[in-house]
């Protein structure tokens, strides 16, 4: 239907819509509560989440589409997608399937949306174009909206003007006056043209589901002044008679039967526009819940159009989707449990409306520390999603092998493959992602250039290891390859430390013997004696073997490297220490 001359009769009285409107969680109520319920509702919830196809998802949406998932999930209710893609001027040709794609790895599904259907579609807003001119029309006819033929130019300068005086950048209802005939026959002959929502000039107060009672009270009110309009007379439908967010998201949310909208406080401004909608139109309104920003460490909002925190980047850096989840959970809701780490359905069992109030500051550490409590429940489930995660690390490895001497065992596939099986087990608690695992364990794969053997051990290593060396290589050489493991390579590593603190301990056993040196003081210093050589075997083990680099114990480590490896590191060592400067 085009905006051509509709006709209607103008009422004597506009009414006086917003004026000490009152409205309730799911319906109007004469007394706002000022505290909020948590409880979720007794009957089954339906929610929506409605992006704009304008740019990549980030976390800021993310989070709003699981609270919207969560609330339909919780209470075996409905979750339903929506595509707002009415601003066409700002609309990204691939951003509607970036959208489907990021939330469908994120594990969220929905139970109706444009891919889909559902009973209540189309359920993208382009293609509801016809419903909301319907409807603009009939907010025509009931005196609740006017035409605006006001050139752009002329709200400009009135823009200038008022914010010069310190007002609003309100309209000054130049065209609500025009008469109807006059109205009707400027549109029939396409002279441009808005509609707007006629607005009082009073406030509005509703129950939100964060923050209670919401609204302007008559003192605010007197403070601000007769001459500052509280709310503009908001565009319903533009020039090119598509709808803007205030009408299409009434119309929409009404006509697929939403009962609770779980969005950013920034459209908390919104909200008193939108129930005067849903009066207009005589219908119930849904329950609202406006959730904080997410700020960074300055306090500032992350924005989209910047690309601050896309969920595609998350993507990339092998962040995994449950981890990602149980991460925007915790902005913005309060739990009881002892432990911030929830699968989705531990959420959805746990969830309820203990939205907290305020901004919340994003903290990236608790984003590694739930990646890694993912990563060792993977490892240590196996399945799919292991070897999924696997997958990935082994595609990362082969690039970076690529351009690098490897290990000769590794140079088969299937070898490094489980190479990469045995380090992602072992290391599971500590995994972040395939860049970090290569870069903290490189030495699983290739054998690394030594530093100066001098530089990188002590003076009680070397005086403790000097002449006894080979002992360590023999000692672990004698370990058949069918025997080569953690517990095997343990108890012999443990065995090399107690001979060589036998061998530097008949000092200590014949000063033992003097009655000058107590025997509890000789015991002790067995003990010293015993950790240092414990200390510096291990110090060794790790410089041979690891290059020095930090990592799990050398039992776990030297079991997954290899024997025929380890051997041959452990002689490469000792070459370089017998080639060393004292």
């Amino acid at each position: 239907m085009s905006l051509k001359a509709l006709s209607y009769r103008r009422t004597t009285q506009l009414p006086c819509i917003g004026t000490h409107c009152n409205f309730g969680t799911a319906q109007h109520l004469k007394t706002p509560e000022r505290r909020p319920s948590h409880q979720l509702p007794t009957n089954p919830a339906r929610t929506r989440f409605a992006p704009s196809p304008t740019g990549n998802l980030h976390l800021g949406s993310l989070r709003t589409a699981l609270f919207n998932y969560l609330l339909a999930k919780a209470t075996s209710g409905q979750f339903l997608l929506r595509i707002e893609d009415t601003d066409k001027t700002r609309t990204a040709p691939y951003a509607e399937q970036r959208l489907y794609e990021d939330l469908t790895w994120a594990g969220l599904k929905w139970d109706e949306g444009p891919d889909i259907g559902g009973p209540y579609g189309p359920y993208k807003q382009s293609e509801r174009t016809l419903l909301y001119q319907q409807h603009a029309e009939k907010l025509l006819r009931s005196g609740h909206a006017y035409r605006c033929f006001c050139s752009s130019d002329r709200l400009n300068t009135l823009a200038k003007q008022r914010n010069k005086l310190g007002l609003h950048s309100d309209y000054d209802r130049a065209c609500e006056g025009i008469p109807v005939d006059e109205s009707n026959e400027r549109a029939y002959k396409k002279e441009s043209h808005v509609v707007r929502l006629k607005v009082a000039r009073d406030f509005v107060v509703w129950n939100d589901l964060v923050y209670g009672r919401v609204g302007r009270t008559k003192q605010q009110k007197e403070i601000i002044g007769q001459e500052k309009v509280l709310f503009e007379d908001p565009i319903l439908l533009k020039s090119d008679g598509l709808p803007t967010y205030h009408l299409a998201n009434v119309v929409d949310d009404h006509f697929m039967k939403i009962t609770h909208v779980i969005r950013a406080a920034e459209w908390m401004s919104s909200t008193p526009k939108h129930l005067i909608l849903y009066q207009a139109f005589g219908w119930q309104s849904p329950a609202f819940a406006h959730v904080g920003l997410l700020q960074n460490q300055e306090r500032q909002k992350y924005s989209k159009r910047k690309g601050d925190l896309d969920i595609q980047r998350f993507k990339e850096e092998g962040i995994f989707p449950e981890a990602l989840l149980n991460y925007v959970a915790l902005y913005g809701w309060s739990h009881t449990r002892h432990s911030d780490f929830f699968t989705l359905s531990d959420l959805i069992e746990e969830f309820d409306l203990k939205f907290t109030k305020g901004n919340t500051i994003v903290q990236p550490h608790k984003l590694i520390f739930l990646q890694r409590k993912y990563s060792e429940k993977i490892a240590a489930e196996g399945g799919p999603r292991f070897d999924s995660v696997v997958d990935q690390i082994f595609q990362h490895v082969q690039q970076e092998l690529q351009k690098k001497p490897i290990c000769e065992e590794l140079q088969s596939a299937s070898n490094l493959k489980n190479r990469v099986i045995n380090l992602f087990q072992l290391v599971g608690p500590r995994y972040v992602n395939p860049l970090t695992l290569f870069n903290d364990y490189e030495y699983f794969f290739r054998p690394l250039d030594h530093l100066e053997y001098k530089s990188v051990s002590n003076p009680v290593v070397r005086n403790l290891l000097e002449g006894i060396l080979p002992l360590v290589r023999q000692e672990i050489s004698v370990i058949s390859s069918e025997d080569w493991d953690s517990a095997v390579l343990k108890t012999t590593i443990q065995h090399v430390v107690d001979t060589i603190t036998q061998q530097r301990s008949h000092v200590l056993d014949e000063t033992g013997n003097d009655s000058s040196t107590p025997g509890k003081i000789v015991i002790q210093e067995k003990i010293l004696r015993s950790k240092s050589v414990y200390k510096a075997v291990h110090h060794y083990l790790r410089w041979a073997i690891a290059f020095g680099r930090s990592g799990p114990p050398m039992h776990d480590t030297m079991a997954v490297i290899g024997r025929k490896e380890c051997i041959q590191r452990l002689a490469n060592a000792e070459k370089l220490i017998d080639t060393a400067d004292p």
